[in-house]
C-alpha cells in the first residue's frame, strides 16, 4: 500500500502540458524538469508554502542544520558532479546566511541555484518581519538573481536561473519568492517557460588569427609551461589539455583548483604552483619562456607580485571569461571560449616537439626536493599533517574524494595527497572559506553515494560548521572526518611566526574533545596522537558503515613549506630550515639557457 506522499509524487511526473498549480509547486515541478532529485535547505516562514508542496514531488530535501550548510552542501554537490547544486532558506536570516557559500561559489565558478521565500509582495519595502533585500544584498556575488512576485513568473525565472548557473562561465543565480507568489496559481508549461538561447561568451571572431599566432608561439617556444586550472574540469578538457602536453612535450604546473584536472602522477605533471607550490615549479614559471593558461585566472596567490612574474615569458591566456584576459596579467594571446573547444582547434596545428632539453633542465633543478618524501620531515614518533595526508593518500589509493577545509592542512593535502582524477579534491579557492569541508563532503557525498569521502578539516573551521555532523546522521551517511588539531589556527600562527615577531595574539584555539563531540551525535571516533598508530585508525574508520571521525593531534607549531611572502617574487620562496636551496640552474643567467 503506498502512502499518500508517494501518490503526490507521481503529480510531477504527471505534468506532460500546461496545468494549474500554485506558485509553490511551481517552485518543484520546475526543479524536477530541470533533473533536480536532491536540495540542501532549511524551511521558515516565508517558504513554507514550498515546504508544504514539496510532499508531492519526487526530489530529496536534505535538512540542513544552519543555511550556511546549505549553500556549501550544494557547492560540494556541484563541484563533485558537474550538475548545478540547490540550496533552500526562507527570508531575512535564512537567506543572509546562504551568502558566504553563495560568495564561496562565485569565486570558484560553482554552478549553483538558491531559491529564497520572501515576505509577501504587498509588505515589501515596509520592513516587515524578517524582510531583507537579499537580492540586493548578493548582487555583487551572483552572476543574476530575481525577484519573483508572480506565481506565472516563477518557472521561467528558475529555468533562466539554471541556464545562467551552468552557461559560460559557471556561478550562483539566486531566485527571490514572495510568499503570495507561492499561495496564488498560475498556468505551469515547463516546455514554454524555456529560456531564450543565452551565450555570454561566444568564440570570438579573432579567434582564427589568435590560434595561428598561439601556434607559432608554441612552435618556437624552448622553456614552455602549461598553467593547468580550474576551468579544465569546468569545460571537461582534460584529454585535449593531456594531449597538448604530450605532443608538445610541456610540463604542466596547476593550480589549487586545477588539482586533479592534469594526473599527478603524469610524467610531465610539475606539482602545484604559487604561494605554497613547488619551489620547482615556480621556478620554472619564471624562467619560462612562454605560459600557455588553460583554464585559470592568473590569482595573486598564483603569480605573486605582477611586476615580477615570468619576466621572460609570453602569455597565451585561454578562457571562457573575457573579463580575466589582461586582468591581472598582460596576454600576448588571449584566445576567449570554451577551453575544450579552443583546444579541438589549437591542436591541429601543432605537429608535435622534442622537449626534452627543457624537461631535463627542470628535473635537474630539483635536487633533493624531485619527490616529496615523507621521510624528508622529522619522523620521531611525533606525529605531522604531512604524515596524515600522505598516508591517507596512500591507503585509498588516491581514489577518494576528499573535501578539506582551510588553512595549513588545506596546503598540506594539496601538496601530499596526490590527485590522479577530476573532482576529487573539494576545496575553497577564490574565498578562503573556513568552516567548508564539513558540509561540502556531504554535499560531495550526495553527489556521489558510492564513492569514498573524506571531509578534513582544521580544529578551527570544524567548529564553524560542526552543527552538520547532525545532517550526517540523520541522513545516514557514510563520510569518514579527519580534523587536523594542532591547538591554534594554523595559518594565521603561521603567519604570525613569519611576519609579526611571533605574537600569537588570539590564535591559539580551545576545543571540544571531538570524539566525544561525535560519540554525541551518535558517531564513533578515535584519537590519533603517535604516527603509528595512524593506518589502523584510518582503516578502522574506512571499514565502519557508517560516518566516522578522527581527531589527529598533531604537532602544533609546523609550517607549511615553501612559502612565497605576500608582495613578494615567485621565486622568493621561504624554504624549509635547512634546505638545499642554495643553488638553483633554473634562475641562473636566463640569457644562457
Amino acid at each position: 500500500m503506498t502512502t499518500p506522499e508517494e501518490n503526490n509524487a507521481h503529480l510531477s511526473n504527471s505534468i506532460t502540458g500546461p496545468t494549474r498549480l500554485t506558485g509553490a509547486e511551481i517552485i518543484w515541478a520546475t526543479l524536477v524538469g530541470e533533473g533536480v532529485d536532491t536540495v540542501f535547505g532549511y524551511p521558515g516562514g516565508a517558504i513554507l508554502p514550498a515546504y508544504d508542496a514539496l510532499r508531492k514531488f519526487p526530489i530529496h530535501h536534505v535538512l540542513v542544520r544552519h543555511e550556511q550548510g546549505a549553500s556549501h552542501m550544494a557547492d560540494g554537490y556541484a563541484r563533485a558532479s558537474g550538475k548545478v547544486g540547490v540550496a533552500i532558506a526562507t527570508s531575512g536570516p535564512g537567506a543572509t546566511n546562504l551568502v558566504t557559500g553563495i560568495a564561496t561559489a562565485m569565486l570558484d565558478s560553482i554552478p549553483m541555484v538558491c531559491i529564497t521565500g520572501q515576505v509577501s509582495s504587498k509588505v515589501l519595502g515596509s520592513d516587515a518581519f524578517q524582510e531583507v533585500d537579499i537580492t540586493g544584498i548578493t548582487l555583487p556575488v551572483t552572476k543574476h538573481n530575481f525577484l519573483v512576485t508572480r506565481p506565472e513568473d516563477i518557472a521561467p525565472a528558475i529555468r533562466s536561473a539554471f541556464q545562467i548557473a551552468k552557461s559560460g562561465r559557471p556561478g550562483p543565480v539566486l531566485v527571490d519568492i514572495t510568499k503570495d507568489a507561492q499561495q496564488a496559481s498560475a498556468t505551469f508549461d515547463f516546455a514554454a517557460a524555456k529560456p531564450r538561447p543565452y551565450n555570454p561568451h561566444p568564440m570570438l571572431s579573432v579567434v582564427d588569427s589568435g590560434l595561428k599566432d598561439a601556434a607559432a608561439l608554441i612552435r618556437a617556444s624552448k622553456r614552455p609551461v602549461i598553467l593547468a586550472g580550474h576551468g579544465i574540469m569546468q569545460s571537461n578538457a582534460g584529454e585535449q589539455v593531456r594531449t597538448l602536453a604530450e605532443r608538445m612535450q610541456i610540463p604542466v604546473g596547476t593550480t589549487l583548483l586545477g588539482l586533479g584536472s592534469f594526473p599527478a602522477s603524469h610524467p610531465l605533471n610539475l606539482g602545484m604552483m604559487g604561494m605554497h607550490g613547488e619551489s620547482w615549479v615556480n621556478d620554472s614559471i619564471q624562467q619560462a619562456d612562454l605560459l600557455i593558461a588553460c583554464g585559470m585566472r592568473f590569482d595573486d596567490r598564483v603569480i605573486g607580485t605582477p611586476a615580477t612574474y615570468a619576466l621572460n615569458a609570453k602569455k597565451i591566456h585561454i578562457d571562457i571569461d573575457p573579463a580575466e584576459i589582461n586582468k591581472n596579467v598582460k596576454a600576448d594571446v588571449a584566445l576567449v571560449g570554451d577551453l575544450r573547444q579552443v583546444l579541438e582547434q589549437l591542436l591541429p596545428l601543432l605537429p608535435g616537439r622534442d622537449g626534452s632539453a627543457w624537461l631535463n633542465q627542470i628535473a635537474a633543478s630539483k635536487g633533493d626536493a624531485a619527490v616529496r618524501d615523507i621521510k624528508n620531515l622529522p619522523d620521531s614518533g611525533h606525529l605531522y599533517a604531512a604524515h596524515v595526508m600522505h598516508d591517507l593518500w596512500r591507503i585509498t589509493e588516491g581514489r577518494a574524494i576528499v573535501a578539506t577545509d582551510v588553512g595549513q592542512h588545506q596546503m598540506w593535502q594539496a601538496q601530499y595527497y596526490r590527485h590522479d582524477h577530476p573532482r576529487t579534491l573539494i576545496t575553497s579557492g577564490g574565498l578562503g572559506t573556513m568552516g567548508f569541508a564539513l558540509p561540502a563532503a556531504i554535499g560531495a557525498k550526495f553527489a556521489s553515494p558510492d564513492r569514498e569521502v573524506w571531509c578534513i578539516a582544521g580544529d578551527g573551521g570544524f567548529q564553524m560548521t560542526a552543527c552538520e555532523l547532525a545532517t550526517i546522521v540523520q541522513e545516514k551517511l557514510n563520510v569518514n572526518i579527519a580534523i587536523i588539531n594542532n591547538g591554534y589556527l594554523g595559518m594565521v600562527r603561521q603567519w604570525q611566526e613569519f611576519f609579526y615577531d611571533k605574537n600569537y595574539e588570539s590564535t591559539p584555539l580551545v576545543s571540544p574533545d571531538f570524539v566525544k563531540l561525535a560519540d554525541a551525535h551518535g558517531i564513533p571516533g578515535l584519537a590519533v596522537r603517535d604516527r603509528g598508530d595512524l593506518e589502523a585508525a584510518v582503516q578502522t574508520a574506512r571499514g565502519h558503515q557508517g560516518p566516522f571521525l578522527l581527531n589527529f593531534l598533531v604537532e602544533q607549531e609546523d609550517s607549511v613549506y615553501p612559502m612565497i611572502p605576500a608582495g613578494a617574487a615567485l621565486h622568493e620562496m621561504i624554504r624549509r630550515p635547512g634546505s638545499n636551496a642554495s643553488h638553483n640552474p633554473l634562475l641562473e643567467r636566463p640569457e644562457d639557457q
